[in-house]
């Protein structure tokens, strides 16, 4: 891969509350790449931090090999000669100006109940498709399958999402058809397509393999029928043939296995039903070039993935809690609260956000920053509660101090009767109250006192969580700002046992972490967790749109060598107020591009339910690269663990990790190969 040297662009002060106090305490930095970058010119993403290896900076002329003639036929000419095909590591930006690469095969090694990506790249070398654009591809995607004749089933462990640029900067996950789409190409840009494999708990172990082919269409959908009949005939017998091989083979096997077995053969059938000559029965097969999967004419490119014996736990080893603004959900789907259709918009969300390793918060602001946090909208004591708070993929769940349907402040008993419902579940260990964000003053300390006060008279071990990054303005303890802040768990002691600081704090001085643990009591339950938000800026770590795709998944690794043992982020879907569901999503003033904005509507994409964005899935991989190093830790020790980071050179501080994919390859595969049973 080509690396870049550029400095860090910071963007302009950018403020979400009181980012001013913050800045007076900042330093600018730089970063400057290895001996071996190769120094060219690239002008920055205006606005945008970080950067990534393609977009913002011009195609210096990419020549194709040979000329070609000014019309060719896609169904008599290899796909090869239309189109580049290569592909890119997930932590890659891909922009529309990436220049192509050497094809070379997918090799992934995944745990079970880990999701990886990869990102397959395609740009026009010649137009073939008309006045509009380059031309169309058809994207095929096979079953992985092992020698023992197990499977990763396309459209349920492997997915396709075509990476859709937001302000210009890639990000928007759109879903693709599977197991054969078709998307359109356009002259002098790249396309990336978003590959995940995603292996359920159950996956036996092993080496599975399969292939993808990119097939240019011809503009004439009516291909000879003579061309690819014998090309249908084979993959037809070879379809029914696996079929039957799944079937017969189901003797003696468990009763989960077999089920496998059938929803597998199911799938197959499907897509034999979709073949071109059955098309003429069916009214959804559309316009699509003939299947030529026997033919020269597509680019191959062989998927390979190893799965191996480790499965990550159920439930996350940190708790991480996003919040999901219900006001927003409110407006753009045009939901009331509390109706049916309100209930099915919050629970659609909370178990989509469920998968990508987030315990997430509903949550609703006042006045100050006080804010109502809950991650069940239905009471304690209402049947569905239960499924909420039982589920095992939930690390952690806030209690709402009031109630949800009602601001009525007269409603306390409200929280006694909640409070003696959920403190005698076994899940009540998982449970904290969020009650204010960012306090300033001591009026906002005495308001979060209160309110404990009020939560520890029904469960006196109840958590209660405060974010901050300073010390109360109004009531300095000394004239150091730092001093101020360290003193903040004694000001709320015993009312606060999660204490959650900012990254931005620390800046550079990972040594200040020892100052903030020393100031908490562990022998009293309290806690440290952080947390990012508009803060901190390049080069740290941070979710913001244009921020390289390593310093996305190095927020992370910086919690767990930090040694936080929990993390929050103050909001995931926080975009401009619309009401419509389709309309374009719009980042809210004064915060940097992508802050509190980590998933996307889908139907502003023209999809439905939730899509992610690039920085979550970087996000998900960065909880499971938590999850590896924990079990090196319980191996090896924290210590070695630790040491494996920074050899491998994955991460060695907030401004020091890398900026390449291929160390993180190295760690993943060094746990692999040390910890495998």
């Amino acid at each position: 891969m080509l690396l870049i040297d550029r400095r860090w662009a910071r963007p302009e002060d950018q403020t979400r509350g009181n980012l001013e106090r913050r800045a007076e305490s900042r330093g600018e930095m730089e970063n400057v790449g290895g001996e071996n970058s190769v120094h060219i010119n690239v002008p920055p993403v205006e606005g945008l931090g970080g950067g990534g290896t393609g977009y913002g900076w011009a195609d210096n002329g990419f020549e194709i090999s040979h000329p070609f003639p000014r019309q060719m036929d896609p169904s008599k000419v290899p796909t090869a000669d239309f189109v580049h095909v290569w592909c890119m590591p997930s932590t890659s930006n891909v922009g529309q100006q990436e220049l192509p690469q050497k094809l070379e095969p997918v090799s992934l090694l995944v745990a079970r109940n880990e999701k990886e990506s990869v990102q397959i790249a395609l740009r026009s070398k010649v137009s073939w498709g008309g006045q509009s654009t380059a031309g169309s591809v058809q994207i095929q995607c096979s079953d992985l399958s092992s020698p023992s004749g197990d499977r990763l089933i396309v459209g349920q462990s492997l997915s396709l999402r075509k990476v859709v640029p937001v302000l210009g900067v890639p990000d928007a996950l759109v879903p693709l058809d599977c197991p054969v789409c078709q998307i359109n190409l356009f002259s002098g840009e790249t396309t990336s397509i978003w590959l995940s494999v995603d292996i359920p708990c159950g996956q036996p172990p092993g080496q599975y393999e399969g292939q993808l082919l990119v097939t240019a269409l011809s503009m004439n959908s009516e291909s000879s029928t003579q061309t690819t009949a014998k090309c249908e005939k084979g993959q037809l017998y070879e379809e029914l043939k696996t079929c039957l091989d799944i079937v017969d083979s189901v003797d003696g096997k468990p009763f989960e296995e077999v089920v496998e077995r059938a929803k597998f053969t199911s799938s197959a059938l499907r897509r034999i039903l979709l073949l071109p000559c059955f098309s003429e029965f069916s009214s959804d097969y559309g316009d699509v070039m003939e299947e030529d999967v026997l033919t020269n004419l597509a680019v191959r490119l062989k998927l390979c993935v190893t799965v191996w014996e480790f499965t990550l736990p159920l439930t996350p080893s940190l708790p991480v809690v996003f919040g999901v603004s219900e006001t927003v959900i409110e407006d753009r789907f045009g939901v009331g609260h509390g109706t049916n259709e309100w209930y099915d918009a919050l629970d659609q969300h909370f178990l989509w956000l469920l998968k990508h390793r987030i315990s997430p918060f509903f949550c609703r602001w006042g006045d100050s920053m006080r804010v109502l946090a809950y991650t069940c909208p239905w009471s304690a004591d209402h049947p569905n509660s239960e499924k909420y708070y039982s589920d095992p993929r939930l690390a952690a769940y806030a209690v709402p101090y009031g109630p949800i349907l009602s601001c009525d402040d007269a409603a306390k008993d409200t929280l006694q009767k909640e409070l003696e419902i959920l403190k005698t579940k076994p899940h009540w260990r998982k449970a904290y109250f969020y009650l204010w964000d960012e306090p300033l003053n001591l009026e906002q300390y005495n308001c979060i006192k209160d309110m404990s006060t009020q939560i520890r008279l029904h469960a006196p071990d109840a958590r209660v969580l405060t974010s901050y990054y300073c010390g109360p303005g109004d009531a300095p303890i000394s004239d150091n700002s730092f001093e101020n802040f360290l003193k903040v768990p004694a000001l709320l002691r015993p009312h606060t046992q999660i204490f959650c600081t900012s990254e931005w704090v620390l800046g550079n001085r990972e040594d200040l972490v020892k100052n903030i643990i020393s100031e908490l009591q562990p022998e009293n339950h309290e806690e440290w967790w952080t947390y990012v938000c508009m803060g901190p800026t390049d080069p740290h770590p941070n979710w913001h749109l244009g921020m390289r795709g390593t310093q996305h998944r190095a927020v992370l690794w910086r919690v767990w060598k930090e040694g936080g043992t929990g993390f929050l982020y103050w909001g995931a879907n926080c975009y401009e107020k619309a009401t419509v569901p389709g309309a374009e999503v719009r980042f809210r003033r004064g915060l940097p591009p992508g802050d509190g904005v980590l998933f996307y509507p889908g139907e502003a994409f023209s999809s439905k339910g939730p899509i992610a964005s690039l920085r979550l899935e970087r996000f998900l991989s960065g909880m499971q690269d938590i999850e590896y190093l924990r079990l090196y830790s319980e191996k090896f020790g924290r210590e070695e663990a630790l040491a494996l980071l920074e050899k491998a050179g994955v991460y060695l501080g907030p401004d020091r990790y890398t900026l390449d994919h291929m160390p993180i390859d190295f760690m993943r595969s060094e746990i692999y190969r040390c910890c495998r049973s």
